[in-house]
């Protein structure tokens, strides 16, 4: 069973990164996302490779790891003298939500041509800054073949978004459906979004305010989904 309020870095060695050390959120992402695809070929993963997740078929082979969708940028430089005003109360309960497994998804894992993954490419990006739901427009992005600040990273990875078949498919797949509208057409971002010339990152304490409730939210609602599937697995 999947405990939701599962704190990853719990079984973490200190100081270790809970996406490739936390025995248990690795064992949660076989789980969760070992199940049927849109065409309802089934996607297993195995844990062969230490740190990775693996899935070989007829479909191909995939080598996935995990990566924090929840970001609370408390110990990046340029933020600090913007999270230092939050209580230290607020900031705990913001980082412990975000060390649930709601807060985690998984990416190809494997560089091709020894360029850069989707979860460094994102990280480096100044357009993107590591935001999770500016990645997943990208992501809408690439499947209705619009430009983005990942769209060469992402193409890389055709073969794994494929998979997918469309952006429902992919939403639906990884428990998203609270980061989109109804129709799936838009994202429902967690800070303001015009274009990818605005800056990602949250200018004042109210912004990074509404920035820290929303992605709480998003997390507490996705965590509930998991949930949810994981009682008809």
């Amino acid at each position: 069973m999947i405990d939701i309020n599962f704190d990853v870095y719990s079984d973490t060695p200190e100081g270790k990164d809970p996406d490739s050390y936390s025995p248990t959120l690795r064992n949660y992402h076989k789980i969760l996302w070992s199940k049927s695809l849109p065409n309802k070929q089934k996607f297993n993963l195995d844990l062969d490779f230490p740190k990775l997740l693996h899935h070989q078929s007829n479909l191909g082979e995939f080598f996935l790891s995990s990566d924090s969708i929840g970001h609370t940028y408390k110990n990046v430089k340029k933020m600090s003298h913007i999270v230092s005003q939050l209580s230290s109360n607020d900031m705990e309960t913001f980082f412990k939500k975000c060390s649930t497994v709601g807060a985690y998804m998984i990416f190809p894992s494997k560089q091709v041509d020894r360029k850069m993954t989707i979860n460094a490419a994102r990280g480096v990006n100044s357009k993107i800054q590591d935001r999770f739901d500016l990645t997943l427009e990208c992501i809408r992005r690439l499947y209705v073949q619009e430009e983005s600040p990942l769209t060469v990273t992402l193409e890389r990875y055709t073969s794994f978004f494929n998979l997918f078949q469309d952006f429902k498919g992919y939403v639906d797949f990884f428990h998203l459906q609270d980061l989109v509208d109804k129709d799936y057409s838009k994202i429902l971002h967690w800070h303001p979004f015009i274009n990818f010339d605005n800056s990602p990152m949250p200018k004042n304490l109210e912004e990074f305010s509404n920035y820290k409730d929303n992605v709480m939210s998003f997390i507490t609602k996705r965590n509930q989904r998991i949930l949810m599937f994981n009682k008809t697995i």
